[in-house]
Formats: structure tokens, C-alpha cells, sequence
């Protein structure tokens, strides 16, 4: 077990299975079809992703770098949680962009129902010690627990 203490961008408690990405998660890619298509698992439909490609990411702890693509990168996330196809939480271990922050931000500003905790800035050990369905724990000072 091991500890990481990161800045949070939206808060939350949790606990559930990671999945890791070493690269760049590209929203549009990667939620296309569960937001086209009706894919209620999310699965992971960016091809240049070879950590994620053809996983499900709805209720995982999803830890990656950072995310990359366009534009549409915040309303993507923020789709994603309208339509409860969302990860459980987002751990960046670089600071988090602009666009995928407000997506984090909108969605817990905006829907009552719905928590997708957000920490960035855990570093890169967090990623080199966290391996997919290990069990991330989220407390609420952010500290991010991985089990």
C-alpha cells in the first residue's frame, strides 16, 4: 500500500479498480462510441492508446498522465457524466489541463447525481507504482490510497 498526495480539482470520496495509461488519454477517441452509441461500459475506442484500447472505463479508476486531443475535450467528460458512463475518478500525475478540468469542474458543479472525483499533480512515481485493478482509495483531503 502506498500513498499519494495530489491537488484536488473535484472533489470526492471513492474506491475502485484502476486502469492505467501511460500515454495521453484522448477524450473524443475514448468516449466516442459510449456517447454515440450507447456503449454504457465506455469502452476505450482510441486505437493509439495500447493501455486502454478496448477497456472499459465507466466506474474505473482511470490513471493516466494527461489528456490530449481537441477542443471538445471538457464537454466530452462532462457528456460522459451526464450520461453516467463516466470513470469513478480521473489521477492525473501531471497538473490537469484547462479543458478536462472544467469538463470535472461543470460536471460537479452541475449534475446532482453524479461524482467523478478528480486529483491532479500525484507525480511520477504514482504512475510507475499503480497497475491496472489495483484498488485506488480516495479520501478526502485527496490523498489517494493504492492497494
Amino acid at each position: 500500500m502506498k500513498e499519494f498526495k495530489g491537488r484536488i480539482v473535484a472533489p470526492g470520496t471513492i474506491s475502485a479498480p484502476a486502469l492505467v495509461s501511460h500515454g495521453g488519454l484522448n477524450t473524443l477517441a475514448s468516449f466516442q462510441k459510449a456517447l454515440q452509441f450507447g456503449d454504457k461500459k465506455a469502452t476505450c475506442g482510441d486505437q493509439n492508446n495500447q493501455d486502454l484500447y478496448g477497456k472499459q472505463m465507466a466506474g474505473k479508476a482511470l490513471c493516466l498522465p494527461c489528456t490530449i486531443g481537441s477542443t471538445t475535450g471538457g464537454l466530452v467528460l462532462y457528456c460522459a457524466c451526464s450520461m453516467k458512463r463516466q470513470p469513478a475518478c480521473m489521477l492525473f500525475s501531471e497538473p490537469i489541463d484547462s479543458l478536462a478540468a472544467a469538463g470535472a469542474v461543470l460536471a460537479d458543479v452541475w449534475l446532482d447525481d453524479v461524482s467523478m472525483p478528480v486529483i491532479d499533480s500525484l507525480g511520477a512515481e504514482f504512475l510507475d507504482y499503480v497497475k491496472d485493478d489495483m484498488t485506488i482509495t480516495i479520501k478526502e483531503d485527496g490523498v489517494v490510497v493504492v492497494e
